[in-house]
C-alpha cells in the first residue's frame, strides 16, 4: 500500500482516539473522576474507623489462668470465651463480631427483646450471648462435638444477666430437621449466621436448613467473609430462594452482611 492509502486504513482509529482524549480532558469529566476517588476514599476511610471500632472491641486477659479465654466487649458487659484452636467451630472469627456489633448498633431497627433468635453454626456461642444480653430468646445450635464448649461459654456469660435464658441444642444442617425442629413449633422472628459459608462439603445441606427455619416473617441476618468462587455460588443459589440485601460492607476484612427473606413473603 502507499503512504497514503495506509493513512486512510488508520484514519478511523485515530479519530476515535483523539475523541476520546478530548472527552477524559474536559474539565468536567476530571471533576467527576476526581469525586469518584473522594467517595472511594471516604468509603475506605470510614470502613477502616469501623473496622478498628469493632475490633477494639476484644481485649486479652492481663492475668494468664488455668483456662485460656479471649474477651470481648459487648451491651455493656465483658463477655469471656473459651475456645479450642483445634476446630475451626470453636474459634471466634471476625464475621461474629462484625454480627455482635450490628445487632448492638442497630437496636432501634433490629430489636431483640423478646423475639425469637435462632442462630446456626453458634461455634463459641458470642452471637448468640450478645442476642441475649438484648433481650432475645435465643438457641444457639451447632454440631455434637462443639455443644459441650458452646454451653459452658452461653453458661458463664448469660446466667443472672439475660431476660431469657438461652437454650443450646444440636443441629447439623439437613440432618432430621422435621424431627428437632417442626415448622409448626418453630417460629424464629430472626436467623442469625457468622461465617457459615465456606470451603466445605455441605453447602446444599445449609440452603436447606436456611429454607426449612425460615418462615414468611422471618428475618435472616447473615455475615459471610468472601474466600473462594464457592462463595459466590452460593449467594447465587440463595437468591433462588430468599430477597438478599446487602446491609454493611468491610472490604478491609472482604466481609458483607446481609439481610434476607423468604421470596414468598408478602406484606400484610
Amino acid at each position: 500500500l502507499l503512504p497514503f492509502d495506509i493513512l486512510m486504513y488508520y484514519l478511523p482509529s485515530f479519530q476515535e482516539m483523539i475523541k476520546k482524549a478530548s472527552i477524559y480532558s474536559h474539565p468536567l469529566v476530571h471533576r467527576l473522576m476526581d469525586l469518584k476517588a473522594q467517595k472511594e476514599n471516604r468509603e475506605a476511610d470510614d470502613d477502616r474507623k469501623v473496622v478498628a471500632e469493632i475490633m477494639q472491641r476484644c481485649f486479652v486477659p492481663t492475668l494468664v489462668t488455668a483456662i485460656s479465654w479471649e474477651g470481648f466487649h459487648f451491651v455493656g458487659h465483658e463477655i469471656r470465651i473459651t475456645e479450642a484452636m483445634d476446630c475451626y467451630g470453636a474459634v471466634v472469627w471476625p464475621s461474629a463480631l462484625v454480627l455482635c456489633y450490628f445487632l448492638e448498633t442497630n437496636v432501634k431497627q433490629y430489636n431483640m427483646v423478646d423475639k425469637n433468635v435462632i442462630e446456626i453454626g453458634a461455634g463459641t456461642g458470642l452471637v448468640s450471648i450478645v442476642a441475649s444480653l438484648l433481650g432475645a430468646h435465643v438457641t444457639a445450635t451447632d454440631l455434637p462435638e462443639l455443644l459441650g464448649n458452646l454451653q459452658y461459654n452461653i453458661s458463664q456469660n448469660t446466667k443472672m444477666k439475660c431476660k431469657h435464658l438461652p437454650q443450646v441444642k444440636e443441629l447439623s444442617w439437613g440432618v432430621a430437621l422435621d424431627k428437632n425442629f417442626p415448622k409448626a413449633s418453630s417460629n424464629f422472628d430472626y436467623i442469625l449466621a457468622a461465617d457459615v459459608v465456606y470451603a466445605h462439603p455441605f453447602l446444599e445441606e445449609l440452603l436447606i436448613t436456611f429454607d426449612h427455619l425460615c418462615k414468611e416473617t422471618t428475618v435472616i441476618l447473615w455475615v459471610m467473609k468472601f474466600r473462594l468462587e464457592k462463595e459466590n455460588k452460593f449467594v447465587d443459589r440463595f437468591k433462588e430462594l430468599f430477597n438478599l440485601e446487602e446491609i454493611s460492607s468491610f472490604p478491609s476484612l472482604n466481609i458483607k452482611l446481609y439481610k434476607a427473606m423468604k421470596k414468598n413473603w408478602r406484606s400484610a
